[in-house]
């Protein structure tokens, strides 16, 4: 409208500066919906490992990393056996901006992972915690490695439409599961290693 009415006050057929009026469209911060999978699908896509013969210790305390605290790809992908503290439970990280940040360890993922280091881990010198299966085995060399263990996961547990099929579903997930358990949005970002809270956490979630 704003260029149609340009365009006729160019050829003056219209009075100038009309479009002007024209209110703006109104983009609200929060209106779009991060979309999460209920509790228990999330419980049935962890639960899926157990179908595995092979990486069924490391897919499940990925899974679990992510839908308990919340991390990105990136995060998980990227961890690192030193940030593991395992005499104070903690979890260190990096987060934006290259903040660190330990983050409380929950006791079903301290389980999960110790599982996987002591008895599925390949015994190799690696610093990153989850390693590929297959000789030679090395870190993951993209973050969408696990993305793609949340697709397959998702797919055993026989989830057919889920809103969508990588790492940041079971992160949304996440969110929205503190935020009904009665955590503030402050607490919630802090978690998420945000900044600033942002689309991840909206109201329509609660």
């Amino acid at each position: 409208m704003r260029s149609y009415l340009r365009f006729l006050a160019g050829v003056g057929l219209c009075h100038p500066n009309l479009d002007h009026a024209i209110p703006p469209v109104l983009q609200w911060r929060l209106s779009s919906l991060q979309r999460y999978l209920a509790a228990a699908d999330v419980e049935r896509v962890i639960a899926s490992c157990d179908q595995l013969t092979r990486g069924r210790l490391r897919d499940r305390a990925i899974l679990l990393l992510l839908a308990r605290l919340g991390l990105r790809a990136g995060d998980v992908a990227g961890l690192r056996l030193s940030d593991i503290e395992w005499t104070s439970g903690m979890l260190r990280l990096n987060g934006k901006a290259r903040r660190q940040v330990r983050l409380p360890l929950p006791q079903d993922v301290g389980d999960a992972l110790l599982a996987y280091i002591e008895q599925e881990r390949p015994r190799v010198h690696q610093e990153a915690v989850f390693l590929t299966m297959i000789a030679p085995c090395r870190s993951f060399a993209q973050s969408s490695h696990v993305s793609t263990i949340v697709a397959l996961a998702l797919k055993r547990a026989g989830i057919s439409d889920p809103p969508s099929t990588g790492a940041c579903l079971l992160r949304h997930s996440a969110a929205t599961s503190m935020l009904r358990s009665g955590a503030t949005l402050e607490a919630v970002g802090t978690v998420l290693l945000h900044r600033s809270l942002g689309p991840h956490i909206t109201p329509r979630s609660m």
